[in-house]
């Protein structure tokens, strides 16, 4: 069923209330990982007194509020906002006055399984696979060193996964020598069929030296290719398959290249205003049907299956899923953009990584000033007091608690 935003939402609900209402349920039936554990935790004790905060009153009429402190937790939907504006405002310093590409490197769905038992491993190979693979179509085809940003993303608008790499591409080399800039032409990058099996031959490659130094575990469905049979037959279905790479329209220019890095860099599996109701047990949340014009649909999930799912997509501690590659690598990024720019007669004045407070990132991306007194609508909220973590020990009981009763 298709829908009209002005239908949905009669009521505000958050990955959080989720988590609190049925996450003892979920992780009481289900071992779960440690990383897993602390990311439900997270999520759940975000913006409340548990972590502490701040008391503000109003320089004007008085008003109070109490302000609570964020988890900072990568998945935690309402703690990318600031990370994502504070990010794309340090990349400005980093863009080129030349049409940028946006490729999207697919795995195929037979490789799921695998690398659900095996994220750290499968999605370095990603990584790795379409980075060697883009930096060679550079050399051979352009003549040149490339550059780009790469942005892992697992899921898919169901929260089911799906796993490919973002990547966003300067319209263009620098060349080996260093002595000048290659375009590449105006609407064209690479051939993606090309692309697609060089890409195909890599990871399947670098997949199968995993197995064969035994870096690979198969747990429950995936058992059957813990085999050489079993493997065997793996590589050859991957082998046989049409693997995924899209090339979409080129931005503009710098300016939608840093609308969209906004839109996807610190994007989590769901945001909380996809929520719609949670109610006898059973979550309904929005998501677009891409096959059918991007319709925007309705899907309703048992509360521990929407949990199930929201878990998938947990990264391994301290992974990253933004990357640098080519002349952007973070070696020798600040100065090769520099010498690019100079290369393509760029003389304006490099621009300056601006740091800019909480406040007014936040008046930059809502338009709303939350210094300003919500109940005068005039004064000035200033901090008064400060509300405490709990204690040492309150913190370590908690801990043991929360552990027990999963």
């Amino acid at each position: 069923m298709a829908l009209s935003t002005e239908a949905l939402r009669p009521e505000r609900w958050e990955v959080a209330d989720i988590f609190r209402e049925f996450g003892g349920s979920y992780r009481s039936k289900n071992p779960l990982p440690l990383t897993h554990l602390k990311v439900m935790h997270a999520i759940e004790v975000c913006r409340t007194s548990y972590l502490g905060g701040h008391i503000e009153k109003c320089a004007s009429c008085g008003h109070e509020r109490h302000a609570y402190n964020s988890c900072r937790n990568r998945h935690c939907p309402k703690c990318q906002a600031l990370k994502k504006a504070k990010w794309v405002e340090d990349r400005k310093a980093e863009l080129l006055r030349v049409p940028y590409f946006h490729d999207v490197f697919t795995l195929p769905h037979e490789v799921n399984p695998i690398a659900l038992c095996n994220k750290e491993v499968i999605y370095s190979m990603l990584f790795k696979t379409v980075s060697e693979t883009l930096l060679a179509f550079g050399r051979n085809n352009l003549g040149g060193a490339m550059g780009f940003i790469a942005i892992l993303h697992t899921w898919e608008q169901r929260l089911l996964d799906h796993i490919h790499l973002h990547c966003v591409i300067p319209g263009g080399v620098l060349s080996l020598d260093k002595t000048k800039w290659i375009p590449t032409a105006e609407n064209y990058l690479f051939n993606v069929e090309a692309l697609s099996m060089v890409f195909r031959g890599k990871f399947i490659a670098y997949l199968q030296k995993a197995y064969a130094k035994g870096e690979l575990e198969f747990l429950g469905d995936t058992a059957k290719y813990a085999t050489a049979e079993g493997f065997s037959d793996l590589i050859r279905r991957l082998r046989s398959k049409e693997w995924v790479v899209y090339s979409k329209k080129p931005f503009a220019g710098p300016e939608q290249v840093l609308e969209y890095l906004g839109r996807y860099t610190h994007r989590i599996a769901i945001s909380n205003n996809r929520i719609v109701d949670v109610k006898d047990g059973k979550v309904t949340f929005t998501y677009r049907d891409r096959k059918n014009d991007n319709a925007l649909r309705l899907k309703t999930l048992e509360a521990e299956e929407f949990i199930r799912r929201f878990l998938l997509h947990v990264l391994p501690a301290g992974f990253m899923k933004i990357r640098h590659f080519g002349f952007l690598s973070n070696r020798r990024k600040k100065e090769n953009v520099k010498l690019c720019r100079a290369l393509l007669g760029d003389n304006a004045p490099e621009p300056k990584r601006q740091k800019k407070t909480a406040p007014e990132l936040m008046l930059e991306l809502t338009g709303v000033d939350i210094t300003r007194c919500p109940c005068c609508g005039k004064g000035t909220m200033k901090i008064v007091s400060e509300i405490p973590y709990p204690s040492r020990r309150a913190y370590a009981l908690a801990r043991v608690a929360y552990a027990d009763s999963s």
